[in-house]
């Protein structure tokens, strides 16, 4: 499973690693990447992970989650 997460407030690189870390720490997930760039995270689990626990995890840090697709 894959999913795509717009993150409003990610600002520089410190931010990514922030953003990686909250989600590498959910169960399943085995693989994060997240881009202040673009505004995303990409979260890949080996097992369906529940979108509210993808948002909570980013929201916790002070970021907004705007959207969470499939890909």
């Amino acid at each position: 499973m894959k999913k795509i997460i717009k993150v409003q407030g990610m600002m520089c690189a410190h931010c990514d690693a922030r953003v990686k870390d909250a989600l590498s720490a959910l169960a399943h997930v085995t693989d994060v990447t997240a881009d202040h760039g673009t505004g995303t995270a990409c979260v890949t689990a080996g097992e369906d992970v529940q979108d509210s626990a993808l948002k909570n995890a980013i929201e916790d840090l002070g970021f907004e989650v705007t959207d969470i697709k499939n890909a």
